[in-house]
């Protein structure tokens, strides 16, 4: 790793094996090798309804051990998951805890100094997905980031990336950085939120400020005189070719761990006027159009507790539902982003002009499809009929470019 990563002190517990789904340990449920970091200390947790220690939430499990909880942050989905994909979440009151909640989601994404001026120690615990435009790696990076400006010690309970054994899609042009995505990473980039992490910092990837103090300032070897560290507390019994299912839904509109799996091809349609299955049992799997051809699979998206206004809601859609086992989806997906339902669905809509949403200043460079490929080139070569297999090559040079970098930072043994 580049030397200035010294400033990220890495718990190396844990054996590289991959091991059964029961036999995963999360850095969370490793409370022995964190509960000294936190003894005495004012602590700030940023986490959601996936940061669970067994039973029960990190922030109970904490308060019940004597730790000193005295703020909560919150991402998109906010704190307790239940807000939709982009709605505005407040600052509130945990209703359980009575501890404030400070939403890191809109226009307030990074701490500010006020923020954390009575915080001795941070920590971060939100169970990834491991897909580029799922914005918790973004949430992440800014946290990161203020924890490094303000000099507050931070510790990443790193989870499991049930998309963590393999890498695909094309890689971030930085013209379209966006708070679904942030880095010249691929889609999926084959990586947990701690070995992100070391990624961001050892590229130099953080705020020019973060940058200057992680380079220059920081040891692994914390004193009084240089106080800050942080510190990864590994997964046990987890390695890349381990195919983990989450004991918790993500968020409001990942329901299964075949819509997790599907999630990285079939998100594009985000940036269509087709419906991604919002307002169904299947969101990401179920997915269509009214005006498809009407002998594909019917179904009419409605609005529920997770998905409260989307496309084509109470209208009849046509379209495909992607079914099957976990081990189906993933035989079919075949370790690879999925680029023919997006190409399907394109060569039967009949208005292929509005297929693409089109954004408010009217340059489709600006939408957002192309901010959830990285680029503008996946739009083009859709309209212009690329073939699937001609646009994936297009992607391997970069592809292969980003695995270099990436290898540097794992903490858990490859699937390659």
């Amino acid at each position: 790793m580049k030397k200035s990563l010294t400033c990220l002190l890495v718990a190396f517990w844990g054996l590289f094996s991959a091991t059964a789904q029961t036999n995963v340990i999360s850095g969370a449920d490793r409370m022995p090798v964190y509960l000294p970091y936190l003894q005495n200390k004012a602590v700030a947790v940023f986490a959601n309804q996936t940061s669970m220690v067994g039973p029960a939430h990190l922030v109970d499990t904490l308060l019940k051990s004597g730790v000193k909880v005295v703020k909560i942050f919150g991402p998109e989905h906010g704190f307790r998951g239940d807000a939709d994909a982009g709605e505005h979440v407040s600052n509130a009151i945990d209703k359980k805890t009575g501890i404030p909640v400070i939403s890191l989601y809109g226009d307030h994404k990074k701490p500010t100094a006020d923020d954390l001026k009575d915080i001795d120690i941070l920590i971060f615990d939100i169970q990834d997905v491991g897909v580029r435009f799922y914005t918790f790696i973004s949430s992440l990076q800014y946290y990161l980031e203020a924890a490094i400006e303000n000099h507050k010690p931070l510790l990443i309970l790193d989870r499991p990336n049930p998309n963590g054994f393999y890498v695909d899609g094309p890689v971030l042009d930085m013209k379209y950085k966006s708070f679904v995505g942030m880095q010249p990473v691929p889609i999926v980039y084959g990586m947990t939120i701690g070995e992100y992490a070391l990624m961001l910092a050892g590229e130099n990837w953080l705020s020019e400020k973060a940058n200057a103090i992680n380079a220059y300032n920081i040891t692994t070897q914390p004193t009084a005189d240089t106080p800050f560290h942080v510190t990864v507390i590994k997964c046990k019994n987890y390695d890349h070719t381990t195919k983990y299912v989450l004991p918790v839904n993500p968020s409001p509109n990942l329901k299964q761990p075949q819509s997790i799996y599907l999630y990285p091809s079939t998100c594009f349609f985000e940036g269509t006027v087709m419906s991604e299955g919002r307002g169904t049992d299947h969101p990401f799997q179920i997915f269509g159009h009214p005006s498809l051809p009407k002998n594909l699979f019917s179904f009419t998206p409605m609005p529920n507790a997770g998905a409260k206004s989307s496309k084509c809601f109470n209208q009849l859609c046509y379209g495909w539902f992607v079914n099957g086992s976990n081990e189906a989806i993933l035989q079919q997906l075949n370790n690879k982003i999925q680029l023919k339902y997006l190409l399907d669905a394109y060569a039967l809509f009949p208005g292929k002009d509005s297929f693409f949403i089109a954004p408010k200043s009217g340059n489709m460079n600006d939408c957002f499809f192309n901010k959830l490929a990285g680029n503008n080139m996946l739009m083009q070569q859709i309209k212009t009929g690329v073939a699937e297999a001609d646009i994936r090559k297009s992607w391997q040079p970069q592809l292969d470019a980003f695995k270099l970098v990436r290898k540097k930072y794992l903490l858990y043994k490859d699937f390659e």
